[in-house]
This record gives C-alpha cells, sequence and structure tokens, in this order.
C-alpha cells in the first residue's frame, strides 16, 4: 500500500463538494466560495450567517469562513421531512 491508499480526508463531507465545484481546499473562503461550493447564491449564504446557521468569521476583508466551519455546517445540517402534500 502507499500513502496516497492510507490518506484520510481531514473533511470528508467539504472535500467531495469542492472537488465538484473545481476548486482546492483552502485556508479561508469568501462568501462567493461559499455559495459555489453549495451551489447558493451569496446572498444565501449571507442569510446564512444572520440566521447563525453558519459561522462567519472576522477576518481581514468581509466575512470569511475556515473549512472547519464549512465542516460543521455540513456534518450539522439535516434537511427536515417535508409533509406529504395535501390531496
Amino acid at each position: 500500500m502507499n500513502n496516497e491508499t492510507l490518506a484520510v480526508a481531514r473533511y470528508p463531507l467539504l472535500e467531495p463538494l469542492l472537488a465538484a465545484a473545481g476548486m482546492q481546499l483552502q485556508p479561508t473562503y469568501t462568501i462567493r466560495d461559499a455559495a459555489r461550493i453549495f451551489r447558493v447564491t451569496p446572498r444565501t449564504i449571507q442569510e446564512w450567517v444572520y440566521a447563525g446557521k453558519l459561522p462567519a468569521r472576522n477576518l481581514p476583508g468581509r466575512g470569511r469562513f475556515l473549512s472547519e466551519d464549512l465542516e460543521t455546517f455540513l456534518r450539522t445540517s439535516v434537511r427536515r421531512a417535508q409533509p406529504p402534500p395535501e390531496e
């Protein structure tokens, strides 16, 4: 076995999304980066931050997100079951 076979994803939920978006793992992400990762608009990311769903760091520039923050967001996000449509 080589070292690549033994490599374990540090962020198992985030890394596949990054790959699908054609992005690399990086130390921080902008609102636009997060929107691209989650396939939503930057406004949606801002709403998630405002609602307290996604923590933003007060780093130089505008709000920034760490890889850890995005991974935690993914880990704790649960889609609630929708009730069946009434007939």
